[in-house]
């Protein structure tokens, strides 16, 4: 059995070595590890505070280390930055502790036999060095540093936003945020849920304006609650349902969700729908369909019938044939850093070629939605490449539609189209835009 910290660094050593995804991978080593709830706690506390402070705690080590971080191995590489952190960001773990185990990890995972020795004096440094103020070349790496937001990024954000505007939002992208419970509220009520939550020994506070919202904290695993696995709840971001709200699916119709999984979009609709309709979830994944299905027998959500599809080939006997179209196409996921922190490091190359498929998934959706109805574009990302640029492109080449205004909770009338930004709304980075097929009847 391991410990907190060194599930930590072993996590953190082999996503960056596997260019893997710290989520999944860190689920899977606690549970391996055979972590109870509170050293679980502490492994995910460390790994995702090590990768949203990244560059800054790296820019300290590297003050005084005398050997380049790049020159070392990757196991005490990461086991320097997790004993920064804990020594920069944390005050209820005594200093020694973390310097200890720093230490014992060196020796246990590195066969170099000076590695133990490095690692002693590297953090021992650290901590007789007076916190020093950040600074870069010019203001913009001073800034990529402090947040620890790669260069490229922050002058996406920056460029976006303007010099303090961007500073906000990488900063909230460094928070932690309440986990999002949505209400089925065809099985129980808010009120009632937030009450049995609570004397489960989670914290439960009704979201301050989406209805039906509850924000819970020291949830532990989620799945061992009994409301839970009970279907009562299932988690999502705000931003997310508020995209169901914009399309507005009515009970009776007939709906598609082309791009569904993990689902969230999908149940949002059904429980909006009353249960009462069709609502087909699209998939390209077998074991995302799989997903689907679970989550909604959890839920008892019958109408919703997962599909395995692909976005961008067309299926001729759904031309024409829904109500309402989501299509919530792969992205960047620029807009959800503050949930998966390592989407900073991802290499920023390949996402030149996402609008193309962004664009071909919404010319594909675009033929399965009826005279009158409506097609809902949207993503997680906070590129205008990916966003506005998209829509406004089948706009130029579909004069059948045209934008739809919509009204969202505390945030009025929408002329169309919106970007949610997390430190502003309070929800994921977001973008979704509402289109109306002209002809029929709305």
């Amino acid at each position: 059995m391991g410990s907190a910290r060194e599930t930590a660094v072993l996590t953190l050593a082999a996503c960056e070595r596997q260019k893997a995804w710290s989520d999944g991978h860190l689920k899977r080593a606690i549970r391996e590890s055979g972590l109870d709830r509170r050293d679980g706690a502490l492994c995910a506390q460390l790994c995702y505070g090590v990768l949203q402070n990244r560059l800054l705690l790296d820019w300290r080590l590297g003050r005084v280390c005398a050997m380049p971080l790049g020159k070392l191995d990757l196991e005490v590489l990461c086991g320097l930055r997790v004993a920064a952190y804990q020594l920069l960001f944390l005050d209820r773990i005594p200093p020694s502790a973390a310097v200890n185990e720093a230490v014992n990890l060196a020796k246990k995972h590195c066969r170099n036999p000076r590695a133990a020795g490095l690692v002693n004096g590297v953090l021992r440094a650290l901590l007789r060095e007076e916190a020093p103020e950040v600074r870069g070349r010019d203001e913009l790496e001073t800034l990529s540093i402090r947040t620890s937001h790669p260069r490229w990024l922050a002058e996406a954000f920056v460029g976006l936003l303007g010099m303090e505007g961007g500073a906000a939002l990488m900063e909230a992208d460094n928070e932690r945020p309440s986990t999002a419970a949505q209400v089925n509220t065809l099985r129980t009520e808010p009120s009632r849920l937030a009450e049995e939550l609570r004397s489960a020994g989670v914290e439960a506070e009704p979201h301050p304006w989406l209805e039906g919202c509850l924000l819970l904290r020291g949830t532990g695993d989620l799945e061992r609650l009994e409301a839970f696995r009970r279907g009562d709840f299932y988690v999502q971001d705000p931003a997310s349902r508020l995209a169901v709200l914009a399309a507005d699916p009515r009970p009776g119709e007939r709906v598609l969700d082309c791009c569904a999984a993990p689902g969230g979009k999908s149940f949002a609709a059904a429980i909006r729908m009353e249960n009462r309709g069709e609502l087909i979830s699209c998939d390209i994944h077998p074991h995302k369909i799989r997903l689907l299905e679970a989550g909604r027998d959890r839920l008892g959500l019958t109408i919703a019938a997962p599909a395995l599809q692909n976005g961008t080939q067309v299926r001729e006997d759904w031309l024409d044939g829904f109500d309402a179209v989501l299509a919530d196409v792969p992205c960047s996921g620029l807009g959800i850093i503050r949930k998966k922190p390592d989407i900073r490091y991802k290499d920023p190359g390949p996402l030149a070629g996402l609008p193309r498929v962004q664009r071909a998934i919404l010319d594909n959706c675009a033929r399965y939605v009826r005279p009158g109805g409506t097609l809902l574009y949207s993503t997680c990302t906070l590129l205008p490449r990916e966003n506005g640029e998209v829509v406004d492109g089948f706009l130029a080449e579909r004069p059948d539609f045209a934008p739809e205004p919509f009204t969202l909770p505390r945030w009025g009338v929408q002329p169309g189209r919106v970007t949610l930004w997390p430190h502003i709304h309070g929800t994921d980075g977001f973008f979704m835009a509402k289109l109306r097929r002209r002809g029929g009847t709305p």
